[in-house]
């Protein structure tokens, strides 16, 4: 099948991209004290040099207490906020675009040596899934500083050059908190049913949005699943969605990256639409699919540790690769984002649009221990 579809341009509240492939935010924890060094640059300089229409930073702290290991970058302090303006700059300079992933981990506390970070965690009902309890629900003066938080992060990644910016709500993160209702079970107006529960990722939108304007690109990432529960679900049929999505969509947000765990699966019965797919049907906002794209293997599962990839390995990859095209070629979505594959070879947007398949670098565990 013809890969021009992936090669499109599209425009994304006025931002003009040169095709449709995203590169998915992903954790790297490579910048010490928060700060994005050269390294960090380079490596995103080399996803632009290989054709990324629009790459999307890993995520990004706002504020003190919002990662959950010790070299997830920042937008706060003057370092960090200088590293991530080199990183615009040699973006731009290879002709790409890029945004930033707004992200607070909430009650999603990690393992740092001795410690756990965060050290204090805040969530909306001091849960992290059902029965795990790691704290206390957060008050009016902890909602408000979140949000507050958010803002000027979004506002700080405008004033240095980023071309949008994605909040992070997916994945049993803060925000995703509040969402689910195994961990939100407040009674005030951020708590109660599946609307209800969209307050608070509503009031960050309509902050952020106050704070960059009407003509910069502000997208949000939502899942289903979670972490703490791969069968997890928000809305069970369309229906409930469409109420889900509606005060997102009205708040201000541009465009939804729409998580699954694999992009080729329908997300409900009776019909073959997978969620960005529902989404922009629902909504009419555009839309990224991203899950799995482009890997062998569901990307939680756990790594096999390969050294390269075999010929009937490299036939499923293009027949999923079929299949993408088949859905963006419909309209099911707008924009494909790629994750692992991308780690392995920045230059996969030319390889594939050249037609070199089998010289695309195939991803394995080992790429993650190095910022290539």
């Amino acid at each position: 099948m013809s890969v021009s579809e992936l090669f499109q341009p599209f425009r994304l509240n006025g931002l003009a991209l040169a095709n449709r492939i995203v590169m998915a935010p992903m954790t790297r924890n490579f910048s010490p004290r928060g700060v994005p060094g050269a390294d960090v640059v380079a490596y995103y300089r080399r996803r632009a040099e290989g054709g990324v229409g629009l790459i999307l930073t890993e995520g990004t702290a706002p504020c003190p207490g919002a990662q959950n290991a010790p070299r997830v970058p920042h937008i706060y302090g003057e370092a960090a906020v200088q590293g991530w303006a080199k990183v615009v700059s040699a973006v731009h300079a290879a002709g790409g675009h890029i945004g930033m992933q707004l992200w607070h981990v909430g009650a999603a506390q990690s393992s740092s040596g001795s410690s756990k970070l965060p050290a204090a965690p805040v969530s909306p009902s001091g849960l992290y899934g059902p029965g795990r309890k790691v704290g206390e629900p957060m008050t009016q003066a902890e909602i408000d500083a979140a949000i507050e938080a958010f803002a000027q992060g979004a506002a700080e990644a405008q004033r240095v050059g980023f071309d949008a910016v994605e909040v992070h709500g997916a994945h049993g993160y803060l925000i995703d908190q509040f969402f689910w209702g195994a961990t939100n079970h407040r009674t005030d107006r951020y708590g109660g049913d599946l609307v209800d529960r969209t307050q608070f990722a509503a009031e960050v939108i309509r902050t952020c949005r106050r704070r960059v304007g009407p003509g910069f690109p502000l997208l949000l990432r939502f899942s289903q699943w979670k972490p703490q529960d791969y069968s997890a679900r928000l809305a069970t049929n369309p229906a409930e969605l469409r109420r889900f999505l509606a005060p997102l969509v009205a708040a201000g947000v541009d465009a939804f990256h729409c998580s699954t765990r694999r992009f080729w699966e329908p997300e409900f019965e009776g019909s073959d639409l997978n969620l960005a797919g529902w989404t922009k049907k629902l909504t009419g906002r555009p839309t990224i699919t991203v899950g799995s794209v482009a890997l062998d293997t569901d990307f939680t599962e756990p790594f096999r540790g390969a050294t390269g990839a075999t010929p009937e390995e490299d036939v499923r990859t293009v027949r999923h690769l079929d299949r993408l095209l088949e859905m963006l070629a419909r309209g099911d979505f707008d924009l494909v984002a790629i994750g692992r594959a991308l780690l392995a070879d920045p230059a996969w947007p030319q390889k594939v649009r050249d037609g070199r398949i089998r010289e695309i670098r195939p991803f394995t565990s080992k790429v993650l221990e190095t910022l290539f």
